[in-house]
């Protein structure tokens, strides 16, 4: 099929039914709708188009700069978008956490500002948030940028309403159950409308990351605020999935299905196959969204499970990370022990405020460095902080498993900083 432009090839996606002898309940029937058939790789596509489309021209012709809250793939796509019509683009995240992403992102000449914030989501209710500092610079030059606001615009459901729903009832009809990742909301709610004013018993579950994990493109349990286009009462059920067993299923697609599939499908896929297992049984008709594909997040998979990449020095698990509070920090440094703290927060929220004399190597780097061979010496102790405990303990427990004096800062900064001990600033 020809096309004049790459714009038109967005949608359309192929929905593929999965062999019921290899998914695990054959009962049901499960599609999946194949996302990264975007020509940009992912669902997102059709969310940056639906939120440019009918501004464009505008945008072009003032010169704006497009601004997002993103550190993924919507970035990708604004950005490629933006370079097209001749226009900037600026993204503004509180982390990107998976390497190729933001290689990606730099490839592609996108600005990234990263700012000091805790979760790995926009948070509205957050001082000092993206939300904010995007509002800021709006207010100081009026005109000249146009905030696409994927949180907040109800043009990311138009387009999952309009695009996503139709084509799964035009190609598998009433939909039992929609399963897909919650990091906007938009997919879900969007296709979910449509499929509901057709079938008003379609089940919908939304999938989010378990409690201090982090599975990339969806938010975590406690990241769920009730803000912007997420409403909570849509949603039938919304199911907390971790890392190992969103890997685990990603794999099983790929091996089982032929799908190389990203860990945000396979946490979907994991939570829709758990839903059909624990439900009544009978006929179904399940539908899961596969956002995106798997090779972007070979870093990911290689962080959580060494193992699988022949590297089992590092397969110690977070839980097994002794930890250190600031009390103990303090004791052997005045007992002439060389400690040495690693923080592995970004440079903006390292420079915002650290611990007196620790070090910055941001995670994805420290990762990196850790591959290559473990550059802390054996006679000091390594302190590893983050915000507040939860990726330092991976560190710490890596660098624990091959004879370390390694320990994850127990509460993390905010810990120290709640202590009452001083933060050094830049």
């Amino acid at each position: 099929m020809r096309y004049d432009s790459v714009l038109d090839m967005i949608g359309d996606t192929p929905l593929l039914r999965l062999d019921p002898g290899a998914h695990g309940v054959p009962e049901a029937e499960i599609f999946l709708k194949l996302e990264s058939a975007n020509p940009f790789g992912s669902v997102k596509d059709r969310v940056a188009w639906g939120l440019l489309r009918d501004h464009i021209d505008t945008i072009v012709e003032e010169e704006q700069v497009v601004l997002e809250a993103s550190s993924g793939n919507t970035a990708k796509a604004l950005q490629i978008i933006a370079s097209m019509h001749g226009v900037g683009f600026r993204a503004f995240t509180n982390r990107v956490r998976v390497r190729e992403v933001r290689e990606m992102l730099t490839l592609l000449g996108a600005e990234v500002t990263e700012m000091p914030g805790l979760s790995e989501c926009p948070d509205p209710t957050a001082p000092n948030d993206v939300f904010g500092v995007i509002g800021d610079l709006m207010d100081g030059e009026p005109g000249r940028y146009h905030h696409t606001s994927q949180y907040t615009n109800e043009d990311n459901l138009r387009a999952h309403y309009e695009q996503t729903g139709r084509e799964i009832y035009r190609d598998a009809g009433p939909v039992d159950l929609l399963v897909g990742g919650l990091g906007t909301t938009g997919s879900t709610r969007g296709a979910a409308t449509y499929l509901r004013e057709r079938n008003p018993e379609t089940a919908v579950v939304g999938v989010v990351a378990a409690e201090g994990d982090f599975i990339p493109g969806i938010r975590s349990a406690a990241e769920m605020w009730e803000v912007g286009l997420f409403e909570p009462g849509f949603y039938d059920a919304i199911t907390a999935v971790d890392s190992a067993d969103a890997i685990t299923a990603s794999l099983e697609l790929a091996t089982r299905h032929g799908v190389l599939a990203g860990p945000t499908t396979g946490a979907a896929f994991a939570a829709a196959r758990d839903r059909l297992l624990s439900g009544p049984g009978g006929p179904v008709t399940a539908v899961v969204i596969a956002c995106d594909r798997m090779e972007p997040y070979l870093s990911y998979f290689r962080h959580r499970r060494p193992d699988l990449f022949g590297m089992a020095a590092g397969t110690a698990t977070a839980e097994a990370a002794p930890s250190a509070t600031p009390e103990d920090i303090e004791t052997w440094i005045a007992a002439g022990e060389h400690v040495v703290v690693v923080d592995v927060r970004t440079a903006l929220a390292f420079q915002a405020g650290h611990i007196p004399g620790a070090i910055n190597l941001r995670d994805d780097l420290l990762e990196q460095v850790m591959e290559a061979g473990m550059p802390f010496s054996e006679a000091s102790r390594v302190v590893f902080a983050c915000p507040t405990g939860d990726r330092s303990a991976r560190f710490a427990a890596r660098a624990a498993a091959t004879g370390r004096r390694a320990y994850t800062l127990a509460g993390g900064i905010l810990g120290w900083r709640d202590s009452g001990r001083p933060l050094a600033g830049v």
